[in-house]
């Protein structure tokens, strides 16, 4: 069989996941994604499977792949914003994803970046590699509230890591999980999403995109259901953001910060309208790149492709 890879975390990270797809005698082809639909159009028919991260799997692309040798999509990692799944089951192509094992990596990475932002490491080392011994006065975390905006894996993670570390965690989603409730007391459920804005020093984003979240941070959020100031944190999808009402937000002194590790176009543009920005941290999708959460989603992804080609 013919296989195209083109998740880099999987490419560019060693571990058991290449052992387990390179015993397997398939022909691989490799590509750095994310893959636009332009370059995937002219080649996308030459393969039996693809082994993808955020490529444009468009109606054109998987119906071009359909008319060639396409049969599986085995997608590396959580998101299947980039995958036309109506147009995949209408022809055929059978998709697998790998839930519930990067929520270690993400959740890390949110409570890192707050750490980051609050303790102004980012400008600390910039100054002393200079030459400065210029000192900021950070913000301790203890005892702020975060508001987790889906509370799916990643969101009852980051809610278990926060609380270890002192803070108040207020938390909704569309899916009341009564058992995880009831075992995680100090996880408070807030009634409407408006409350969870209203209460939150924090606010991390953790819902896939979709036309209902697309820019669920707003100007009427921003200017009408915001309290304390808080800081925003996004490592799930650029678009749930509109950037530049964000930009208003924090020019305005309605938002105290932005820190994400996604962007509504990746990889970053040059002219890119958070770059540059003061109180704005950007990481390059990284949240879920560790070694460790890279291996449990290469294996993952392997044995989904595996199990797609053995029915």
């Amino acid at each position: 069989m013919k296989i195209l890879l083109t998740s880099t975390s999987f490419q560019d990270t060693p571990g058991k996941h290449h052992d387990l797809l390179n015993a397997q005698g398939f022909d691989i082809d490799y590509l750095r994604g994310p893959v636009p639909e332009s370059v995937l159009l002219p080649i996308i028919q030459e393969y039996d499977a693809v082994v993808c991260g955020d490529d444009e799997y468009t109606e054109n692309v998987l119906r071009k792949g359909r008319s060639g040798k396409l049969k599986f999509i085995s997608k590396y990692g959580v998101g299947l914003d980039r995958i036309n799944l109506k147009i995949a089951n209408e022809l055929g192509i059978p998709v697998k994803n790998c839930p519930g094992v990067n929520q270690i990596s993400v959740a890390e990475h949110v409570l890192a970046l707050i750490l980051t932002f609050e303790k102004n490491i980012i400008v600390q080392y910039t100054a002393v590699q200079s030459g400065s011994w210029k000192r900021y006065t950070g913000n301790e975390i203890e005892g702020k509230t975060i508001g987790i905006v889906g509370l799916g894996a990643i969101g009852k993670a980051l809610s278990k890591k926060s609380i270890a570390l002192g803070l108040k965690v207020i938390a909704f989603d569309l899916y009341r999980d009564t058992d995880f409730l009831k075992n995680n007391p100090d996880v408070h459920f807030a009634d409407s999403l408006s409350q969870l804005f209203y209460d939150a020093d924090y606010i991390s984003l953790h819902l896939p995109h979709t036309p209902e979240t697309e820019y669920i941070i707003n100007d009427h959020v921003i200017n009408n259901l915001l309290k304390k100031t808080p800081v925003i944190v996004n490592t799930a999808r650029g678009m749930l953001v509109n950037t530049d009402a964000l930009i208003i937000g924090l020019q305005n002194g309605k938002i105290r910060g932005y820190l994400t590790d996604v962007l509504a176009i990746e990889p970053i543009e040059k002219n890119e309208k958070l770059l540059g920005l003061e109180n704005v941290i950007i990481t390059p999708h990284v949240g879920s790149r560790t070694h460790q959460s890279v291996e449990r989603q290469g294996i993952m992804a392997v044995q989904n492709l595996l199990s797609l080609i053995n029915g």
